[in-house]
This record gives structure tokens, C-alpha cells and sequence, in this order.
């Protein structure tokens, strides 16, 4: 079953990935803040094989916490509430406790003459203080987390909502193009009524073969766009032209549904309909290393520009970020004599999953 969206208030929140870059590198430099400050507390600016002793002692211990918190993490999740946070705070105590003992057994051992402390004290003062940093950093995830899935509420009911929508002005056009066919080529109707439909059907999300995230498939989603241009091209006429050059995608590639249908119905709306003679609307796709970039391009028109232009170009750029993150780019503007929409989306990566992960 799908995993709720919304979680209540009293559900945990997702731990970090604790073998993730990102969250090694926030313990690492924490760390390594920590006993900064300790060094320049005690006054002994000198002893700089002292602090270089102390930043090699954090970073190893903030890799030991990272691992075993990271081998942990699938147990800790199960936990209730807000237990799993609290139980990571209390693990990080014995290891530094037993890291601490380790490493002033060492210094006796060696003759080194680094730690002046007896080992109770030595021990005792560095669990307090990863008492301290373990909570706020912890503090910091905790927030984290709860902002990533409030954004992605937000985000996800946004996106719903927009990709639910379909202009009414379309759809009382399409409707008066079956009508006008009825009569006069019947078979033509009921292919555009089909059409119509297998269009509703998507922007409502009841279609077969939707992953967890709600993603069709590249071929699907170029098969509705033929669906739609079929549609208007019965409008429009030859005044309506299409150029393809799409074959050189994976199309299995994962997309959300209806992404690329308001950006060509933006084309055919504000290039093509505005003007007597028509136009071009030309779609084309290329894979550029771990990414694959579509561009939709259409004539530009001398016409001023209706109200509501931009409204599907803003929805496919929220929907982007939120689904491939910040390694996919939406970009429009004037190239010439043509107004072009390029989209970079990536392929997909096991970080991106995890990240995805966490905002679901």
C-alpha cells in the first residue's frame, strides 16, 4: 500500500541518512568547530600538534558515530514518536565515552603528554560536550525534516491541483469540435471523444501502470501529446504543424503525467492560434550525459499576450524541482524568430530516491 503522504503530528520523522555526504560532512565540521573552540578556550595557542591531534580525534569519532548510526538507522525508524531522535542521542554517549577512554589509554600508553586530564575527567567532559553538540545537531535534523515534508505537502497539493486542471477554454473547444464532426465525419468524433477522454483520465491520475510517485513513461506521455495535438489539429487545420525529433529517447524514461502537455498546449495556444497563417510547433529531445533535454519551440507572435500566459510554464517548473530536484533545469525565452521551452531532467540516481524518499 501507498505510504500516506501527510503524516500526523505524533508519527516520526525521517532520520537522515547518516552515510549520506551531506550529513557527514555537517558532523565532520561540527566537530571539528568543537574542538576549535576548546583549543582556543584552554589558551594555549602554541600547541598546535595538540589542536591537530584534537581535529583528527572529532573526525574520527564523528565517523564512527556516522557509521553506526547509519547501520542503525532502519531499527531506529521503527521505533515510535519521537524515539528514534532520542535513541541517537543516547548511542552517541557510549561511543564517545569508549572512543574517549580509548584514545586517553593511547596517550598514556605512547608517552605523548597530549591530555593533562585523568581519563575520568578527560571521558567525562567529552560526553557532556557531545551531549550538547549530539542534541543540537540532532535539533537540526529534527527541523529538517519536518521543513522538507511540510514543503512537500504543500508542494504535492499544488501540483495536484494544477495538474488537475484543464482549461475550461479547451475543453469547451474540443466539445464544440465534436459536435461540428458529428454530422459530418462521425468516426472522426468518436476518435476525438476517446482522445478527450484518455486526456481526462490522466489529468484526474486514473491511469494504469503509475508508480508510487504518481510517474507514467516518456512514450506515454508523448502518446497523450499526439492525443491532444489530434485534437487541435482538427481545429486548426492545416494552420497546426508538427515537427518530431524524439526517437533518440529512452522511452521508458519515468515522468510525471502531464508535464509536457501544458508547455505544447502554451505553444499551440500563444504561437500558432494568434496567428493567420499558422505555424510550426517543433518538438525535439536529445540525451546529454546522466540527463535528457526536450525542447518545445513555436513562432513567436506580434499579438499581446493573453492573460494566463505562464501559468503552465510556472506549474512545469514547480513540478520539475519537486520531482527531479536541483540537478533539472526548466529554461524559456525568445531564440530569434521562435519562443523555445528546453527542459534538463536527469536520470534517475539512488541519492535522488533517497531524497525523494524523505519528502514523501
Amino acid at each position: 500500500m501507498r505510504e500516506p503522504f501527510f503524516r500526523h503530528p505524533d508519527e516520526p520523522s525521517p532520520l537522515p541518512d547518516f552515510c549520506s555526504l551531506p550529513v557527514l560532512f555537517t558532523l565532520l565540521v561540527t566537530g571539528a568547530l568543537a574542538a576549535t573552540v576548546v583549543w582556543l578556550a584552554a589558551g594555549d595557542h602554541r600547541d598546535l600538534s595538540g589542536y591537530s591531534v584534537g581535529i583528527l580525534f572529532v573526525t574520527w569519532l564523528a565517523l564512527v558515530i556516522g557509521v553506526v548510526l547509519c547501520l542503525l538507522r532502519t531499527w531506529l525508524q521503527r521505533l515510535p514518536g519521537h524515539l528514534p531522535y532520542l535513541a541517537a542521542w543516547l548511542l552517541m554517549m557510549p561511543i564517545v565515552g569508549a572512543a574517549s577512554w580509548m584514545a586517553h589509554g593511547l596517550d598514556e600508553a605512547l608517552q605523548m603528554g597530549l591530555l593533562r586530564d585523568g581519563a575520568a575527567a578527560f571521558v567525562r567532559d567529552n560526553v557532556l560536550i557531545a551531549a550538547l553538540l549530539g542534541a543540537a545537531i540532532l535539533r537540526y535534523f529534527y527541523v529538517a525534516a519536518q521543513w522538507r515534508l511540510r514543503l512537500a505537502a504543500v508542494s504535492r497539493a499544488q501540483v495536484e491541483a494544477l495538474q488537475a486542471r484543464i482549461r475550461p477554454h479547451f475543453l469547451f473547444n474540443s466539445m464544440n469540435t465534436v459536435a461540428a464532426l458529428i454530422p459530418l465525419d462521425p468516426a472522426a468524433a468518436e476518435r476525438t471523444v476517446e482522445d478527450l477522454a484518455e486526456l481526462f483520465r490522466a489529468a484526474l491520475g486514473q491511469h494504469e501502470g503509475l508508480d508510487e510517485r504518481g510517474d507514467g513513461t516518456l512514450g506515454e506521455e508523448l502518446a497523450l501529446l499526439d492525443r491532444y495535438l489530434a485534437i487541435e489539429q482538427l481545429r486548426l487545420g492545416e494552420r497546426l504543424r508538427v515537427e518530431r525529433a524524439l526517437d533518440d529517447l529512452p522511452q521508458a524514461f519515468p515522468l510525471p503525467r502531464l508535464l509536457l502537455q501544458p508547455l505544447v498546449e502554451n505553444a499551440v495556444r500563444h504561437g500558432i492560434q494568434p496567428l493567420r497563417e499558422g505555424g510550426t510547433v517543433t518538438l525535439r529531445g536529445r540525451r546529454d550525459g546522466a540527463a535528457i533535454v526536450i525542447e518545445i519551440a513555436n513562432p513567436l507572435s506580434s499579438a499581446p499576450a493573453r492573460s494566463g500566459n505562464g501559468h503552465g510554464l510556472d506549474n512545469v517548473r514547480r513540478r520539475v524541482a519537486f520531482r527531479y530536484g536541483p540537478r533539472a533545469a526548466v529554461q524559456a525565452g525568445a531564440q530569434g524568430e521562435r519562443y523555445v521551452v528546453s527542459l534538463r531532467l536527469p536520470f534517475e540516481t539512488k541519492g535522488n530516491d533517497d531524497a525523494r524518499a524523505d519528502r514523501r
